[in-house]
C-alpha cells in the first residue's frame, strides 16, 4: 500500500492537484471532511463522535480523525494505497498519524508539496469576484469580466467578500502557513518530502508531482 500525503497551503491548486492524481493514479482521495461526513451519514461510532465536535463549532481531536482514516485504509478501494488531501495540518498530527501507521506496520511513502510563495498566494486568493445578483464568479487575473466591476452576463456590480479581502486572507495565511511549515520539516527531516512549483500551470503541476513519486511505474499504467 502506497500513502502519499499531499500538501499545500490555500490557493497553491493543492486540491485540484488531488483529483488530478487520483485519477492518474488510481487511488483513492481521502480527505478529512469526506469522511467527517460519510461517518456521521452513515451513524459509525466514531462519526458520531466526530458529529458531536462539529455542532458544537469545534475542532475533530485528531485520534478520532486518525482513527476514520484507518478505517478508511481498510475500504476494498484502497488497497493499492491512498492520497491523504489536507491531513495531517499539523506537527502533533504528523506525529500521530506516523505512530498509528506504524502499529499496522504502514507509514507515508511521500509528502508532496505543491509550493507557492506567500505573495502569489494571495494575490490568488484576493482576486475573487462575485455578482451582485446571482453570485457568478470571476478573479481578477484567471478569469476576469469583459468590463471591470460588472458582470459579463446579467450586468450586475461585482463585490467582494469579507473574506477574500486582503487583511482578513493575510491573517489566515499568517496562521495556516506556520502550521503548514512545521509539517514540511517534518516531512523533510524524515527523508520523504518532495516539492514541486505551484506557479506552473495546471497540467505542468501534476507532471512535476507525477515525476517526483517515480520510480513507481505502473502507477503510470492508469491514465
Amino acid at each position: 500500500m502506497r500513502i502519499l500525503v499531499l500538501l499545500g497551503a490555500p490557493g497553491a491548486g493543492k486540491g485540484t492537484q488531488a483529483h488530478v492524481l487520483a485519477r492518474h493514479l488510481a487511488l483513492p482521495r481521502v480527505a478529512t471532511g469526506d469522511l467527517f461526513r460519510a461517518a456521521a451519514r452513515d451513524g459509525t461510532p466514531l462519526g458520531i463522535a466526530a458529529q458531536a465536535y462539529m455542532e458544537r463549532g469545534e475542532l475533530v481531536p485528531d485520534e478520532i480523525t486518525i482513527g476514520m482514516l484507518l478505517e478508511r485504509l481498510e475500504a476494498p478501494d484502497a488497497g493499492r494505497g491512498v492520497i491523504l488531501d489536507g491531513f495531517p495540518r499539523n506537527r502533533p498530527q504528523a506525529d500521530a498519524l506516523d505512530r498509528a501507521l506504524a502499529d499496522r506496520g504502514a507509514a507515508v511513502d511521500a509528502a508532496l508539496l505543491v509550493d507557492v510563495p506567500a505573495d502569489e498566494l494571495l494575490r490568488r486568493l484576493t482576486g475573487r469576484w462575485l455578482c451582485s445578483a446571482a453570485g457568478h464568479t470571476y478573479h481578477e487575473t484567471a478569469y476576469p469580466p469583459r468590463v471591470p466591476g460588472v458582470c459579463d452576463i446579467d450586468g450586475s456590480a461585482l463585490v467582494q467578500r469579507d473574506d477574500d479581502r486582503p487583511e482578513v486572507v493575510q491573517a489566515r495565511l499568517d496562521k495556516q502557513l506556520g502550521a503548514l511549515a512545521d509539517v514540511v520539516e517534518h516531512y523533510r527531516a524524515a527523508g520523504l518530502l518532495r516539492t514541486v512549483d505551484g506557479r506552473r500551470p495546471i497540467a505542468a503541476v501534476t507532471s512535476d508531482l507525477l515525476d517526483a513519486i517515480e520510480p513507481i511505474p505502473y502507477w503510470r499504467s492508469h491514465p
